[in-house]
């Protein structure tokens, strides 16, 4: 196999698709999570009218980063696909190929060998972390709740109802997974497009700017707000 065969053509195609999809991600995630998580805002918030419009974009902010998540997990072969990825990682002929022609562009005499080495290792290493979601593992009922929550609710609208109770992934099952697939960009950028590129380094740009426009939030009983109104004292 060399660089130009079909397989590793489609393999880096799905990796840049990946890179894009999850750069979306990254800019919800980095909103949505104050949102969620900051008490302060939430104080701020309070019990007022503007807390309704807070609550709708926060939903909002949640779902488009659920939807970005599960696109990198769709199992079409037209999409992503992130079980076709780690298959085409399991075969050496493939790895080979890149480790090939990434040591024929450095032009370091007998560098193929160690570059070979360095990236099967980056490839067992991304294989391990899908691996974590196949069917069977304990982490497979993240990525089903997940596909049933968008097929049923955000994708589409389901009318009849589940033959079973459906649980809903929680923050923290989001959360951890949205940090696993930040890890699986990140080595797949490198093994197969050879960029070193780290999604955490654009989520800490998104991360300021939420922080700097969620700072400015709150209900209109919290002083601050424009149409905060001090109450009148209470006469004892």
């Amino acid at each position: 196999m060399d660089i130009s065969d079909p397989k590793i053509i489609s393999l880096k195609a799905r990796v840049e698709a990946a890179q894009l999809e999850f750069d979306q991600a990254v800019t919800f995630h980095e909103m949505w999570k104050p949102a969620t998580y900051d008490d302060a805002l939430r104080d701020r918030m309070g019990v007022s009218y503007a807390t309704h419009g807070y609550l709708i974009v926060r939903a909002a902010l949640r779902r488009e980063m659920l939807l970005a998540l599960w696109r990198l997990w769709d199992r079409d072969d037209r999409t992503i696909a992130m079980h076709r990825i780690a298959d085409a990682l399991r075969e050496q002929d493939l790895i080979a190929a890149l480790a090939e022609d990434r040591a024929a562009r450095i032009g370091v005499p007998g560098a193929r060998l160690e570059m070979l080495s360095d990236l099967s290792r980056r490839a067992a290493e991304t294989i391990a972390i899908i691996d974590k979601y196949a069917d069977g593992t304990a982490d497979h009922a993240v990525l089903k709740n997940l596909r049933n929550l968008r097929n049923e609710r955000l994708a589409h609208h389901q009318v009849q109802p589940s033959a079973a109770p459906r649980a809903d992934p929680t923050d923290e099952q989001i959360e951890a997974f949205y940090q696993d697939n930040s890890e699986i960009v990140r080595l797949l950028l490198s093994l197969v497009l050879a960029m070193a590129y780290d999604p955490k380094d654009a989520g800490s740009v998104f991360q300021h700017y939420a922080t700097m426009f969620w700072a400015g939030v709150s209900g209109e009983q919290t002083e601050g707000h424009p149409n905060y109104r001090r109450r009148p004292a209470q006469n004892v």
